[in-house]
Formats: C-alpha cells, structure tokens, sequence
C-alpha cells in the first residue's frame, strides 16, 4: 500500500492537550497554554486566521471520555459515548499557535462570563483551570489547506473593516497578526471593561479601535454606532434588534446560514467587512449595513457567535 500523501490526510485533527499556563491576561480574559505531543500535527503557523476549533471539556466526573484520535470521524467517535460521559463542545478560536524545537503550544483566550444567565461549561471550567489538566482540542491539521473553519476571506479587498465583542477579540487578533503588513482598515473591538484591552500586532495600516462598555451597558452599545459613524450613517443611538429565531446569524460571502442566495459575480474590491459577536448585535449591523448603507453582502461575513440568554452548544 502506498504513503498517505499530504493532501489525502483527514482535514481535522483530534488532540489530547494539556495545560501547561494559565494567565489571567485581564478581568474578563483567561489567556490558557495548551502543549503535549498530540498537538505537534496541530495547525499551520502563519496561517490561522479566523479558524475555528472545537474544545472538549471534561464531563462532572473530571475524566475524559475514550475516543478515537486516529481516524477522520472525530464526530461520530464524540456521539458515540453516552451524553453524561462525553463532557461539553464549545467553539474558540487560535490566539497564538508557537512552533519550535521545543514542541507546539497552543494559546486560548477565554472570555470569562461568570454573570448568572451568562456563564457556561467552558467559562466555568477556564475560571478554575490548574496546569496538569486535560481536554480536547479539535482544528486543522499541520500542512492540510482544505478545510473549513476559516471565514476571514478579503479576497481582493484594498481596505477591511473587522468589528467584534470580546468573543471575537482572539480571532481579530489572529487575523490582524496573520495578514500581510501592508493591510489596511479598521478594527473596533468592544469589550467590558478598560482594562480588557491587550496588545496586538496589527499592521501599520490598520487602526484598532478598543471599546470599553459603560457600567450596566448591553453588547452593542459601543460598537455599533461606533461602526456606523466609520460608515458616515447618522445613527448614533441603535436599538440591538430582537432576534425571532433560534438560529444564529451566519453569512458569508459563500454561505447563509438561512439559505439565502448570493451574488458574488459583480463583487465589488475597494473593501471588506468582518462582523461578529453577539447574534442580536451582529443582526443589527448586518441590518443597517446592507439595508439602510447598500453594502454589498458578497463583501461581508457576519457571524453570530453567541446569543445573549441563550446557552449555546457545540
């Protein structure tokens, strides 16, 4: 029998990590080093992006469950075990992935929402993370350039216009930090207090733009007319728009969430928009960009990544 080659190898990989760090970055982030030896097959520096990646936290009893690390149906080896041993699936994104002679450590940040009615598995289980423990973690495999999970796409955009809440802060970074240095834009980044501010690499010309919300403010309230003044819309006072499904906004210039068609044959290439965070803000600014400013939809991504009241899954 032959050798796999690169491009016949599974697109996800399946790991087993182990916390080697944890730091508290700021009052609302916990920034976690994951390391061990399955991660050296783990993603492609350089060439992260926006990817997302599934972690597997561990189930009440602390142990992780059995499963098959070595195929390429990571999903079904997960379904397969009894739901009260299985542990939670929580979607993140790559802050900061190193290679080196060392081996591969990978960087999650966590955004700690411990509010009642805001918290979850994920933001309780990173609250009391301890070096030595263990999970898994699910993404791209080193080398392997067809997958999905990347939705930051400019194409032939000269500008881009990133905006997220601080769930969105690690992939704007990663974006920032992976993109060419002569990008130019924008980033507006909200987040819930001052001191959740963090460095990032960002290209010369791209000017990043941190949000702090006031005391007792919704998500939203700063990012959004933030963005729409950028834009030159007049509306300085917006209302977060009622959300009537349970599903989450999801659309990309090749994908909608809600089957909707796009036309990508007269895309237009002077710029780019990058929308995500919370569902009933990212509806709001998907609403008043392509309706009320005639933004192009070929041109966005808007992505709900969580839905205020709502404990998302997966």
């Amino acid at each position: 029998m032959s050798a796999v080659t690169t491009t016949e190898r599974p697109a996800y990989v399946l790991t087993r990590a182990e916390v080697r760090a944890v730091d508290r970055v700021s009052p609302n982030f916990a920034r976690i080093t994951f390391g061990g030896p399955d991660l050296e097959d783990f993603g492609t520096p350089g060439a992260i992006f926006d990817s997302r990646i599934k972690l597997i936290f561990p189930p009440a009893s602390g142990v992780l469950p059995e499963l098959d690390r070595g195929g390429d149906d990571w999903w079904g080896s997960y379904l397969a075990v009894p739901e009260e041993e299985r542990g939670s699936m929580r979607t993140y994104s790559v802050r900061e992935l190193r290679v080196t002679d060392a081996g591969t450590e990978l960087d999650v940040d966590f955004v700690l929402h411990l509010e009642p009615g805001l918290t979850g598995p994920a933001s309780r289980w990173a609250s009391a993370a301890v070096v030595g423990q263990e999970l898994f973690v699910i993404g791209p495999r080193r080398g392997v350039t067809a997958h999905g999970g990347v939705e930051y796409a400019p194409g032939t955009a000269r500008s881009v216009v990133l905006a997220g809440d601080e769930t969105a802060a690690p992939a704007i970074a990663r974006i920032l930090e992976d993109a060419p240095r002569d990008l130019r834009g924008v980033a507006y980044i909200e987040v819930p207090v001052s001191a959740d501010v963090l460095p990032i690499d960002a290209p010369a010309g791209v000017e990043v733009h941190w949000l702090p919300r006031a005391a007792g403010q919704q998500h939203g309230a700063e990012l959004i007319p933030a963005v729409l003044a950028h834009l030159g819309d007049a509306h300085t006072s917006v209302e977060v728009q009622d959300i009537e499904t349970e599903e989450l906004l999801w659309e990309t210039p090749g994908f909608s969430r809600l089957g909707e068609e796009i036309d990508t044959a007269d895309a237009p290439a002077d710029r780019y928009f990058w929308i995500a965070g919370e569902s009933g803000v990212v509806t709001t600014l998907r609403r008043h960009l392509v309706k009320d400013l005639g933004v192009d939809r070929s041109q966005v991504a808007f992505m709900g990544y969580w839905r205020r009241g709502v404990a998302m899954r997966g």
